[in-house]
């Protein structure tokens, strides 16, 4: 189908969908008031490089060629299900009035016609089409708008000379930006205004809010100066601080210019290479740059890209339009040029496909069939970069090496100083554990003798300088959290890290090991994809078991479980304890030990690592301490965020249960359980992430934090993080009230399905290296106990099998051998051992087996 002059080109998903306007192939079809609204969708071939037709679809509508036109067409959301889908618009002129209809396209390429409205007039002026789906235009200097849910044209209370955009702003729903002519105050000296005045103050730039039907001041989006010569608009980003509006806008003028706003206040301008500019809109490439396409009334286009400052990256000329959308398929956002063809050929013959970097494909390059210049290019750029990402990971394990030799030679000097300053003082110098140092001891090492589990305090070890950076405590509810963060290197040399407390004080009555509950938290650098788990839920035939490299291991010398949370490459460790026995002591000082594993990397993985106990400091806490709040969490609403310091953050987590479920809706899009959140629940995001929200209504979800993380529009999945199940069960009755009825909530069982798939190969890994190695043990161990035949020491000529089988001296040589090898299998399964050498060995098979086991039911 050869294009026309009213053809219209949109981009959706990845697909370019071309709109012509023709009349039915054969006259039997119908007769000459019979008119087609064909769509056809284009995808890029990168084999061929070129576009091809995936389907069609035909509108047929009653009415001539010169009756039926296309206005517009653009991607709206439809109101009814959320789903952005494409639409145009539609006029048929009939006499004295002029009818207008939109209609919706769906995936199965039919359309469905959303509205009618019939007017006296043509719509020739700032035609904009938007999310319900709506109509808006400009009709002598008034505005108007229709919508599908009304059906029924109505007037905005505002006289404007232009609009300059149209578009969704947070908190204020559908705003207008346009300009307007204002009326001028007669001045009291009776010469009036200049003429210079009278330009630039006789317009005014504003915004309009059709839902809410009230003003919004020019000045949030620029200065007044630059109303009158502004033709188009682009807001990057619009949110709401101290209850003002904060607006990043890039703008075109009539003066050949594209400034940026932030705030009110312009931060760059760049000149345009041609006049008359009539259009503005983003692309994000997979550079991550953000490009700003400018269309101009010539038919020519440019591309302006920030590098420091707004610059001209790139310029065409006879541009019949510019698509934005990800054409190849590589995650990222790519420029389609469509240009103009004397020649009228066929749909998408003259194009250009470009990120201005990797991507660049263009119908006018002829690409060689056995070595694709562009795919061959980029396949030589990945094999670089791969090359130069391992030079630079070896380059970063020498410079580790290098610190941590570095390191080891300021810990020497500084103990040498200490040495040094406690002989000169004529002090006993207490010498560190050489083998915790890493070092080779000089004098005779004395073992401490066997300890009782009271004398834990004073066995401990001291904290060297750089091993803790900081101790502290929180009070949430009836529970007392304490927390030690670690620094950097020391948490790179252990595992299976945990914290006990003990009490300070002379029991003889009662154990001072207090007992402490626990939960593992992680927590990514930028507290962006916050994961709790609870404790692990089992099957019902399973026990306890110990977890991969021992780091969910349940503490066997005491009932308490630690947390343990990374940020930032530091780790803190984290446990839970009921505050109420505590108080009943009035006062009450706890020494906290850090017990961890320090690895063994000799060999193999499976070596034993040495267990560590060292002391982390004490705390103090008293019924006055809890009367004043002094270490009770403070979360606040600050400038519509959630105030807090990250301790308190990882007390409230530490305290509360995760409860993952995902919601997926078959025909709607899930925007409700944002409006949830943010509205019916109160909720404010945290200053360092806000996808994570804190709950601040009142009664007993007050404190829940949660966490809603959208697959796609119709998938997503909820973390809730609270106290109890009743609290859980408030939230989900609130929750499915605003829920379409059509969504499929599910509970998700803990940690994620990547997360724990790696672990369930590390710990089969684990299992067979433990299975090998208990074999070799058994063989070393029980070699004196065996028995053997005297057969089996007996060599017979490994002669080829062919060579064999050849005579029948050689075929009874060879079945001789494969008895022998029967009879040597069977008295293998027969060697004995030590009774103690078994157990250990078949306990840890049960255990890793048993690791491995949970994994798998936690993945099923």
């Amino acid at each position: 189908m050869l294009l026309s002059e009213q053809d219209q080109f949109l981009s959706y998903n990845g697909e370019v969908l071309v709109f012509q306007l023709s009349q039915p192939k054969h006259a039997e079809e119908a007769d000459d008031k019979t008119m087609n609204l064909c769509v056809r969708r284009m995808a890029f071939n990168r084999d061929t490089k070129l576009f091809v037709q995936k389907s069609s679809g035909v509108f047929s509508m009653h009415a001539s060629h010169s009756e039926i036109e296309m206005i517009s067409c653009s991607c709206t959301t439809d109101s009814r299900t959320g789903i952005i889908l494409p639409c145009i618009l539609m006029k048929k002129k009939k006499r004295n009035n002029v009818k207008y209809f939109l209609l919706l396209l769906h995936s199965s390429n039919q359309f469905e016609p959303s509205l009618y409205f019939k007017l006296d007039y043509e719509l020739k002026e700032d035609i904009r089409l938007f999310s319900g789906p709506s109509v808006l235009w400009r009709h002598a200097n008034k505005l108007f708008y229709i919508s599908s849910n009304t059906c029924v044209v109505q007037s905005a209370p505002v006289q404007l000379s232009s609009v300059v955009w149209t578009g969704e702003i947070v908190g204020e729903g559908t705003v207008v930006l346009g300009t307007r002519t204002t009326c001028l105050p007669e001045a009291e000296d009776g010469d009036g205004f200049s003429v210079s005045d009278r330009a630039i103050w006789g317009s005014e730039f504003f915004g309009y809010a059709i839902q809410a039907q009230k003003m919004l001041p020019g000045t949030c989006f620029m200065p007044h100066a630059y109303g009158r010569v502004v033709s188009s608009v682009y807001i990057c980003k619009a949110e709401r601080w101290n209850k003002q509006l904060r607006i990043s806008l890039v703008a075109i003028t009539h003066k050949n210019q594209l400034i940026c706003f932030q705030n009110g206040v312009p931060k760059g301008v760049c000149e345009l290479p041609y006049e008359k500019p009539c259009s503005v809109k983003p692309a994000v490439t997979s550079s991550n740059d953000l490009l700003f396409i400018v269309s101009f009334a010539s038919g020519n286009s440019c591309v302006v890209q920030r590098r420091g400052s707004l610059q001209v990256a790139s310029k065409w000329q006879k541009v019949k339009c510019v698509l934005v959308d990800d054409f190849i398929g590589s995650g990222r956002e790519q420029l389609l040029l469509l240009f103009k063809d004397d020649s009228n050929t066929d749909v998408l013959s003259t194009f250009k496909i470009t990120d201005l970097g990797e991507v660049n494909y263009a119908s006018d390059i002829t690409y060689k069939h056995d070595v694709p210049a562009a795919e061959g290019l980029q396949e030589n750029g990945l094999l670089t970069v791969q090359a130069l990402e391992t030079r630079l990971q070896a380059g970063w394990t020498s410079v580790r090496e290098l610190q941590q030799h570095l390191g080891l030679q300021k810990r020497v000097i500084l103990e040498s100083c200490r040495a040094l300053i406690d002989l000169v003082e004529e002090r006993a110098h207490i010498l560190p554990n050489a083998k915790e140092e890493g070092l080779v001891s000089l004098w005779d090492d004395v073992e401490n003798p066997p300890h009782s589990l009271s004398k834990e305090t004073s066995l401990a070890s001291e904290v060297p300088e750089h091993f803790t950076e900081k101790l502290w405590q929180r009070v949430v509810g009836d529970s007392l959290v304490v927390g030690v963060k670690l620094t950097e290197p020391c948490y790179l040399s252990l595992s299976d890290v945990s914290l006990s407390l003990v009490m300070d004080q002379d029991l003889s009555s009662i154990s001072p090991i207090i007992k402490c509950q626990s939960k593992i938290i992680k927590l990514n650098k930028a507290f962006s994809a916050l994961a709790v788990s609870s404790s692990q839920i089992e099957p019902p035939p399973k026990k306890i078991k110990l977890d991969l490299h021992g780091k969910n291991d349940l503490k066997k010398e005491f009932p308490e479980r630690s947390s343990r949370i990374q940020l930032g490459g530091a780790k803190t460790v984290i446990a839970v304890t009921s505050l109420s026995p505590l108080l009943a002591f009035h006062r009450v000082c706890c020494v906290v030990l850090l017990h961890a594993r320090k690895q063994n990397h000799q060999n193999d993985s499976l070596q034993q690592s040495k267990k560590i106990t060292v002391l982390c400091g004490k705390i103090f806490l008293s019924l006055e301490d809890i009367s004043n709040s002094r270490y009770s969490v403070r979360m606040l609403k600050d400038n519509n965020y959630c105030t807090g310091s990250m301790e308190d953050v990882l007390a409230v987590l530490a305290v509360s249960v995760r409860f993952s479920f995902q919601i997926v809706s078959s025909d709607c899009t899930l925007t409700p359980v944002s409006s949830w959140l943010l509205g019916e629940m109160e909720c404010t995001p945290f200053k360092e992430c806000q996808d994570n929200v804190f709950c601040h209504k009142a009664g007993n979800v007050n404190g829940t934090i949660f966490n809603w993380t959208l697959k796609n529009p119709f998938e997503g999945v909820l973390t809730i993080f609270c106290r109890n199940l009743t609290v859980l069960f408030q939230c989900l009755h609130s929750l499915t009230g605003v829920l379409p009825p059509s969504c499929d909530v599910k509970l998700l069982r803990c940690g994620s399905r990547g997360g724990l798939t790696e672990q369930l190969a590390l710990a089969l890994e684990k299992e067979i290296l433990t299975l090998k190695k208990s074999l070799f043990l058994k063989e070393t161990k029980a070699e004196s106990t065996l028995t053997w035949g005297t057969e089996s020491g007996k060599k017979i000529n490994n002669a080829p099998l062919a060579s064999l089988l050849a005579t029948e001296e050689g075929v009874q040589q060879f079945r001789k051998k494969l008895q022998n090898e029967r009879e040597e299998s069977v008295r293998s399964m027969n060697q004995t051992m030590n009774g103690a050498l078994y157990q250990k060995i078949a306990l840890k098979i049960a255990e890793a087996q048993l690791s491995s086991d949970m994994i798998v039911w936690r993945l099923s």
